[in-house]
């Protein structure tokens, strides 16, 4: 079916229109030509009569999507320098690659094979395009589905290797950072997780001496304005979802916030393929929010894990990390101790190896140093039940 649009009204929805003429230059531009809100608004063709959009439009599409879905970590200019070298902007450019054998789709040039994978394996299921495969001409739509393959990428070995994949690596680099509207806790969090923060004594004084305010907390950046939490902050939130979800589990809050030291070095939105605090994979959050347990109706259901982007949310993250950790701790019908549940959670559990205590390990319990207390530190336990 062919796709026709002549108006920005006809690819954009009111929500994302809205957002357009609240950006300044967009608006300024768009006045400049004629365009009044409320009315539609049309889009701008070449001389070759080719819809397109102008730079400014581009930046702003650029801008909103990375800051909605994928809290900053993605520079701006990287998705604008694709959309350039790629479609020249345009926002129906069809390309057919005769080495794979797919046709890449509008501004930033996604196959649709891609986007679907995206939307099924990876959890990037903001916009259904499986009922209508031509929502991928949309701007909006396409520069998500992008975005979501650039962050795929930048989480293989090797930065060069992962952009080379988008065929742009001289000129682009993924920066963890965090944008306008992503560098506060109370954005991410819901209110009620926020209001047990301010009640733990150890998070009231750290942030009270820092000057923050109720609804208007800040993360901590480091040098490359990558959003952290600090150690007070991690064992808060672990013993928070430990004491409300898992006490009849066993699992310790300390052992939550060591494998937050390991597994994303408390960066909020975790490091390389290991996604948010604890680590965890949607496809493992999906899995165990749907699980049920023993047949006994114990399910993991206190957070809703729609998309990938749910992870990011460091309750949310602990939550599933805690939720894996209690799977494992009975792997197979079997009682587990620390030592196998540590190495599963890192490695998978087909994967362990109880003969060998390596740097892992020795790493873990450097970490769970950093969290208990000293009377406890050479108690020796290896169970987290």
């Amino acid at each position: 079916m062919s796709v026709s649009y002549k108006y920005w009204d006809d690819c954009v929805d009111p929500d994302e229109m809205r957002l357009l003429w609240k950006y300044p230059e967009v608006r300024k531009e768009w006045i400049d030509a004629g365009e009044n809100i409320g009315q539609k608004v049309l889009l701008s063709r070449d001389p070759e009569g080719q819809l397109y959009l102008t730079q400014t439009e581009m930046r702003a599409v650029a801008k909103i999507v990375l800051q909605r879905h994928f809290n900053s970590q993605i520079e701006l200019e990287m998705i604008c320098v694709i959309a350039e070298i790629a479609s020249d902007r345009q926002l129906l450019a069809q390309k057919y690659n005769k080495k794979t054998k797919q046709t890449t789709i509008g501004i930033m040039q996604i196959e649709q094979e891609t986007a679907d994978w995206l939307v099924r394996e990876i959890g990037y299921r903001y916009y259904d395009i499986e009922e209508n495969s031509n929502l991928l001409f949309r701007p909006f739509v396409n520069v998500y589905f992008g975005a979501a393959y650039i962050k795929w990428l930048s989480c293989m070995d090797g930065k060069e290797e992962a952009l080379d994949a988008f065929g742009t690596a001289q000129q682009l680099s993924v920066a963890s950072g965090s944008g306008e509207g992503w560098t506060y806790w109370d954005i991410r969090v819901s209110s009620e997780d926020m209001e047990q923060l301010w009640k733990h004594p150890e998070v009231l004084k750290e942030w009270t001496e820092s000057g923050e305010r109720p609804g208007k907390v800040r993360f901590s950046h480091d040098s490359e304005k990558r959003i952290y939490l600090s150690r007070v902050e991690v064992k808060a939130v672990a013993e928070i979802i430990t004491s409300r979800w898992f006490v009849s589990k066993g699992i310790r809050p300390t052992t939550l916030a060591a494998l937050a030291d390991i597994c994303s070095m408390r960066f909020v939105n975790g490091v390389r393929a290991r996604i948010g605090l604890l680590g965890i994979d949607y496809p493992t959050a999906a899995w165990l929010y749907k699980l049920v347990v023993d047949y006994k109706d114990v399910q993991y259901r206190a957070y809703k894990v729609v998309s990938v982007d749910d992870l990011y949310n460091p309750f949310v993250s602990m939550y599933f990390g805690a939720a894996y950790l209690a799977w494992l701790s009975v792997y197979e019908g079997r009682q587990r101790d620390l030592h196998f549940v540590i190495q599963a959670y890192m490695s998978g559990p087909e994967n362990v190896s109880l003969q060998e205590t390596g740097p892992l390990w020795n790493k873990f319990q450097q970490a769970l140093s950093y969290y208990e207390e000293p009377k406890k530190k050479n108690r020796g336990s290896c169970c987290i039940l």
